[in-house]
């Protein structure tokens, strides 16, 4: 059963979310702030969160940030705003997706099932189940194990959100490839991709700006009217 935590500050939102999710079988924790989510999140260990970003105590935004310095599991952020700009915002943060208030509850499960089924494919335990063994992928000094999930750069450790993971996988199986933001957004969102969505930009400029803090060294280049490759 996965573990879900809640942080919405909103007593009829929160319960209404605990009713959702508890009735499609996920174990839930909630919290009522920032704070609060905090510490629920030093003391035990989640599979998502669904995180409100105006609360009490710590703005959603900064604990995202926090939690993305060393969680790598999904974060669906809840937001009342829905344009473009406030959805690359949300996803500069650090969230794997988000959901605009007042949300319809199918949506709502649809994203949180997608969140969790991708993050148990990307961690490997499909292809356990089928006796398969991932192989690592190295580039340079780059080494992303499939089955952990761990990220090295130089022997650092690179905290990855599940999609930024997902985004250098797929690079890295091949490496000399030019990617085009359509071809990395269907490979790792599985679905259609909007030319207007700048989805894949910030992802890439966050992992840019992670291996920047470990290493002076680019890897990631840009093909102007193009996408992105790999720096060989």
């Amino acid at each position: 059963m996965e573990k879900i935590l809640i942080i919405e500050d909103d007593l009829d939102i929160n319960q209404l979310l605990q009713r959702i999710l508890k009735k499609e079988g996920y174990e839930v924790v909630s919290a009522y702030s920032g704070t609060e989510g905090e510490l629920r999140l030093s003391m035990e260990e989640f599979d998502l969160m669904l995180c409100d970003l105006v609360l009490p105590g710590m703005s959603g935004e900064d604990l995202i940030k926090k939690v993305r310095k060393d969680k790598t599991f999904p974060i669906i952020a809840l937001t009342s705003k829905s344009g473009l700009e406030d959805k690359v915002q949300v996803l500069g943060l650090g969230a794997d997706d988000y959901v605009t208030k007042p949300f319809e509850q199918p949506e709502l499960l649809a994203r949180v099932n997608a969140q969790l089924r991708r993050m148990k494919l990307m961690s490997g335990k499909a292809k356990e189940e089928q006796g398969e063994e991932a192989c690592d992928l190295t580039f340079r000094d780059i080494v992303l194990s499939p089955e952990s999930m761990d990220v090295m750069v130089k022997g650092e450790k690179l905290e990855l959100t599940a999609h930024e993971f997902e985004i250098l996988k797929t690079m890295l199986e091949t490496p000399k490839k030019v990617f085009s933001k359509e071809s990395l957004y269907e490979s790792v969102w599985k679905n259609g991709y909007y030319g207007e969505d700048n989805t894949i930009s910030v992802h890439i400029s966050n992992i840019r700006k992670k291996i920047a803090r470990i290493t002076s060294e680019e890897y990631i280049g840009t093909v102007w009217g193009i996408g992105y490759k790999l720096n060989l």
